[in-house]
């Protein structure tokens, strides 16, 4: 189904309320000012799939049942399909500048499960993977947003899930009965859920025997007994005002989720202590989501470069003058969204039909995410000058004030825009680069370190040696050595 705003919109004013925001409990996130702006970010992709202009980038033919959906409901088989992942993201960011999780993660999460719960039947002779179809289907047929949940509490991080003073840092299994399981505990700082519909729950790391009861995957409504949910995100700076410019109509929100006691039916469960393939579900869902995440800065980049370009003109300066630094930018972003479409290029077909994009070069695309996108932001301040990067706009209500309102448009006013061109062009590039529009770029699907040690693991250090012997015209064995031992 592929749904209006409308319909989108009517869905999740239905919801049953469960989120709460600095000890008030949101009865409607559409309207509510700590999530609304999450909720338009997110309905401009309902827009786009009704837009002959974007038509065939957010929607596409079910794999399943040969009608339209949405294509963040969809199954990835293709090099394709994975690529329009990726255009699709960096399509968000240009509609939004920020981040629009709902329209990616439990997208990724539904195709990277079809992989693993393949595998796990293939071994175990379970029927994960019909239970999963069967929910696909549904999704399809709804045309949900669906965000997606990965990270726990975790705790000590010196300590393995089952060796925490608590056990519930780390979301786990308590309870199997005939009909489904009981889960408890957390998922930590998840995008967008105040926007979606549901939620697709992924295990946190690679766990072995002892950590069974940890290695879990279900999908379950967002307003499912049991679940509370506290915005931790700030949606606007700080700045609670309803109208004006002080903070754009769109915006991202990050959520904490209390599973308490969580009751979840046979028919949404997708792992249950199959620990073994917990490792495989990071490794498929990091390979695709860091290839595709270079698509998402790139389209915040994307805007940046726009701000950059307006607030030179509102300075009364031209564009061309800053023409190495925009040039700059704009091989940022070129970078970390081709290394991405590099990823998947590189990446090939699952057994199971879905694409797996290659882990090496998706990883590289994560460490240049958490480098380049910095050197963006700081270009856009440079170019903007000292009304974005200092905080020293007024505020819309000043600006209003009949006292001194015309006063302060007197003296913002430089190029030949009014001065309220000049100052949502400076609004906007404060939020996009010291902001809460900065999307997670060093931490945000993942720490750079972690990605490191990927690449690290990918790369055949000894190999390369050989090589480099061979073309040098060496015989003789280069032993590493023995590194000296720690008094």
């Amino acid at each position: 189904m592929i749904r209006t705003r409308e319909e989108y919109l009517k869905a999740l004013k239905a919801m049953k309320p469960n989120i709460y925001k600095n000890g008030e409990q949101i009865t409607d996130v559409t309207t509510h000012s700590a999530t609304r702006r999450t909720v338009e970010s997110h309905a401009r992709a309902f827009d786009a799939a009704h837009d002959e202009k974007y038509k065939d980038m957010f929607t596409t033919i079910s794999s399943f049942t040969g009608k339209p959906i949405l294509r963040f409901n969809s199954m990835m088989k293709t090099l394709d399909d994975i690529m329009k992942n990726a255009l699709l993201k960096r399509e968000m960011y240009r509609f939004s500048g920020t981040c629009a999780g709902g329209t990616c993660v439990g997208w990724n999460a539904q195709n990277v499960m079809w992989a693993v719960t393949h595998d796990i039947d293939k071994e175990f002779g379970t029927e994960y993977q019909k239970r999963l179809e069967k929910w696909i289907l549904s999704a399809e047929e709804r045309g949900i947003l669906c965000s997606g949940a990965l990270t726990d509490a975790k705790g000590n991080r010196s300590l393995k899930p089952h060796q925490q003073a608590d056990l519930d840092v780390n979301l786990r299994i308590v309870e199997r009965r005939a009909d489904g399981i009981v889960v408890r505990g957390a998922k930590l700082m998840i995008c967008a859920v105040a926007a979606s519909e549901e939620i697709f729950v992924l295990p946190g790391g690679a766990y072995k025997d002892t950590d069974a009861d940890f290695a879990v995957a279900f999908a379950v409504p967002r307003d499912v007994d049991g679940l509370t949910i506290v915005e931790a995100r700030r949606p606007s700076d700080g700045r609670e005002y309803e109208n004006g410019w002080d903070i754009p109509e769109t915006g991202i929100t990050q959520s904490y989720l209390l599973f308490q006691d969580v009751f979840i039916p046979n028919e949404r469960v997708f792992m249950a202590g199959e620990f073994k393939y917990s490792g495989k579900v990071i490794e498929y869902f990091t390979a695709n989501y860091r290839a595709c995440i270079g698509a998402c800065v790139a389209g915040q980049g994307d805007v940046m470069i726009g701000a950059s370009v307006l607030m030179a003109r509102a300075n009364g300066l031209s564009h061309k003058k800053f023409d190495d630094k925009l040039t700059t930018m704009a091989a940022n972003n070129e970078t970390t969204y081709g290394l991405g479409i590099g990823a998947m290029a590189l990446g090939g077909a699952h057994p199971s039909g879905v694409w797996v994009s290659d882990s090496k070069i998706a990883h590289l695309n994560k460490i240049y995410v958490a480098t380049l996108p910095y050197e963006t932001k700081r270009l856009c301040q440079e170019i903007g000058g000292g009304i974005v990067e200092t905080g020293c706009t007024p505020s819309y209500a000043d600006f209003q004030d009949p006292k001194y309102g015309e006063l302060l448009k007197k003296y913002v006013k430089a190029g030949d825009c009014s001065a309220e061109s000049r100052v949502r062009a400076a609004r906007l590039s404060e939020w996009l680069t010291i902001g809460a529009g900065v999307p997670g770029c060093m931490h945000g699907g993942g720490s750079p370190d972690g990605a490191k040690m990927v690449v690290k693991a990918f790369t055949p250090f000894d190999k390369f040696a050989e090589m480099a012997k061979m073309v040098a015209g060496i015989t003789e064995d280069i032993k590493e050595p023995e590194m000296p031992k720690k008094p």
